[in-house]
């Protein structure tokens, strides 16, 4: 017979709350500041533009 699982605290459902948030507001600050860098002519990396696809 199944048996319920026991209930998880406040605390530990906080912290695991507050990690995914942390992760997710890292990666959104990553983002943003590979997109300014992108726009502003900074980036380290190659990506195409259009200026070359239509050379192609």
């Amino acid at each position: 017979m199944a048996v319920p699982k026991k209930k998880t605290s406040k605390s530990k459902r906080d912290k695991r709350k507050a990690n995914w948030k942390r992760k997710a507001h890292l990666e959104a600050q990553k983002a943003l500041s590979l997109g300014k860098a992108v726009l502003s002519g900074r980036s380290s990396f190659v990506y195409p533009t259009t200026e070359e696809e239509d050379e192609d």
